[in-house]
């Protein structure tokens, strides 16, 4: 049901003829309107009847059944200007499916054969109806549907196959099932999965006032910052190793380690071979205020001034490394830089190193700490932040109509992952399937996103078959979404192109939280799981109004139950410079 190898690319060149000149291997339109239909049938027979009449027997050119046209001689018709090998051209005929029994899974193999440069079409059977990717704006197909195209097939110049849903053989070996059993976060909303998931069902913000003198003349003083000193919450010796953005992450990985059933203190309480364990965060600076304050302490104080700590507390990896201390964790500590879609790609990683056996459970994430006065006027420089009164309501208004930039915000989001066999071993609860990821590109500009979306679409259909999915199954975006003016736009538009005509729940919760940086990734794919756990849709805060060229079924004012057809949440990061990160993760029965 593909073009025949042996079929010439010949452009078609429509001309006029006579039947009489006709003969076999022609391709031939009966009318000037069919040719225009790109409707084309290949002559393989011809028989004169008559002096005056002669039959033609046709097929359609990529195969099918034949039919016959009896003709006059002098009857105009139009052929294509190319000939094909009639030994080539398959005959072939659709099967009734009106006794066939349907299942999920079942796929769908169409052909518009009187069409030579026509594709084959797959549908997927999913949630009770056909989808085809290549179709989003389809919107899919029935089962009366399907069976009335193979019913119509061969009188239509189609070709309708079906294929059942394959019996899956066991396999010995292959990549591995990847769960999530376990979350932790800090976050403007409070320390704690708890205090994340309340405020988010009851669309509270945690963007503040900067109170210190430090961030005195900027032209914008409020972020989503932490609302306690993580610094409190740890032993104050360990304190004063880790900076603010490690701080972040010991702490919501500790949650999320106790979370998913280890013992409190790491790997060696919990019996666990610590070298079968890593440790994936992302971060794009981690806390750029351990750098200022050294360079500012080397210019009051001189060399003696500076901490010999500043070096090993600046760079981007420490919270890892923090986290691989805290938990004893030897199996490896990855540091993911790839500006605000860094938590994602982090996360990413960890599923594959856990799904090709390289570890067996991993603390995957994200953690930054970078509202600090020279990043606040580096953002405020480029026109990027937004502004208001945080009393009055979120100043952070992602899709609206009056969105003008992105509030920065620090936090941490861990997830503890781990093999699905290693999970179920030990009875531990799972949240859900790690199911795919995908990666790309833009290519596009230094900040500025690609206003098509076609990098953001690329990624999220690469999430998709990572998983083993359809787009069918997608049954919420958890969108990134930051406020401004052509990042939202880009986003909508692609997902949009990619999810069609179905009205897919949306929520955006940087109006909660403000822009995590490195961070935002882990924190909202914490979310994505519990909105997945809890069948709860979080409401977007900050949209008053929704922009008319944001075509997305956003969920606002209040939770939505999770809708029934469909398995697939995914979690979107888009950074800097074209970074598109998706993670999808998938409802385990």
């Amino acid at each position: 049901m593909t073009h025949s190898t042996e079929t010439p690319e010949v452009p078609i060149r429509p001309y006029r003829v006579t039947a009489a000149e006709v003969v076999p291997g022609d391709l031939l339109a009966l009318t000037p309107e069919d040719a225009e239909r790109h409707r084309w049938h290949v002559v393989t027979h011809t028989l004169p009847e008559s002096p005056e009449v002669i039959r033609v027997t046709l097929r359609p050119p990529l195969g099918g059944v034949d039919h016959e046209e009896v003709l006059r001689r002098e009857a105009r018709v139009t052929v294509a200007g190319r000939r094909l090998d009639v030994a080539a051209v398959p005959l072939v005929s659709s099967p009734a499916l009106d006794d066939v029994e349907f299942r999920d899974g079942d796929r769908l193999h169409t052909l518009r054969a009187v069409d030579p440069q026509a594709e084959e079409l797959t549908y997927v059977r999913r949630w009770g109806s056909w989808h085809s990717d290549k179709d989003p704006a389809g919107g899919g197909a029935s089962d009366e549907d399907v069976r009335r195209w193979a019913a119509e097939a061969d009188r239509e110049g189609d070709v309708v196959r079906h294929a059942p849903r394959p019996v899956r053989a066991a396999e010995a070996a292959g990549a591995r099932r990847v769960v999530v059993t376990g979350l932790g976060a800090v976050t403007p909303l409070g320390v704690g999965t708890g205090a994340l998931w309340d405020g988010l069902l009851e669309g509270r913000h945690g963007i503040r006032e900067l109170p210190d003198g430090e961030f005195d003349g900027l032209p914008v003083r409020i972020a989503g910052t932490v609302p306690v000193d993580p610094a409190g919450l740890l032993p104050r010796q360990a304190a004063r190793r880790m900076n603010r953005a490690a701080q972040f992450a010991v702490l919501a990985a500790r949650e999320a380690w106790t979370d998913a059933g280890y013992a409190d203190g790491g790997t060696r309480e919990s019996g666990l071979d610590p070298e079968r364990v890593g440790v994936s965060l992302g971060a794009i600076l981690g806390d750029a205020s351990v750098l200022v304050g050294g360079d500012r302490r080397l210019r009051d104080r001189g060399p003696r001034g500076v901490s010999p700590l500043t070096t090993p507390m600046t760079v981007p990896s420490q919270a890892a490394s923090q986290v691989s201390l805290d938990l004893h964790i030897t199996g490896e500590a990855r540091t993911v830089t790839s500006a605000c879609a860094s938590g994602t790609e982090a996360i990413g990683q960890a599923v594959d190193r856990i799904r090709f056996g390289r570890v067996d459970v991993a603390l995957a994430g994200g953690a930054e700490a970078v509202v600090t006065p020279a990043i606040m006027a580096s953002f405020a420089a480029m026109r990027a932040l937004a502004e208001g009164d945080p009393a009055a309501g979120s100043p952070s208004h992602p899709f609206a109509k009056d969105r003008d930039g992105f509030v920065n915000g620090e936090g941490a989001g861990v997830l503890v992952l781990e093999s699905e066999e290693h999970a179920r071993a030990r009875g531990a609860r799972i949240y859900c399937e790690a199911a795919g990821w995908g990666l790309s590109a833009d290519a596009h500009h230094v900040a500025a996103p690609d206003p098509s979306g076609d990098g953001i679409a690329l990624a999220l259909r690469r999430a998709v078959r990572d998983a083993g999915g359809q787009l069918a199954d997608v049954v919420h975006v958890n969108a990134h979404a930051t406020a401004t003016v052509d990042g939202d736009l880009a986003e909508a538009r692609a997902l949009r192109g990619v999810l069609g005509r179905r009205d897919v729940p949306v929520t955006a919760l940087k109006g909660h939280l403000g822009h995590l940086q490195g961070a935002a990734g882990g924190v909202e794919a914490v979310a994505a799981v519990l909105t997945l756990h809890h069948r709860l849709v979080p409401p977007t805060v900050g949209c008053a109004e929704l922009d008319d060229a944001i075509d997305l079924d956003l969920v606002r004012d209040t939770p939505r139950a999770l809708p029934d057809a469909g398995d697939l949440v995914l979690s979107n990061s888009f950074g800097f410079g074209g970074h598109n990160a998706v993670l999808a993760l998938r409802r385990v029965a």
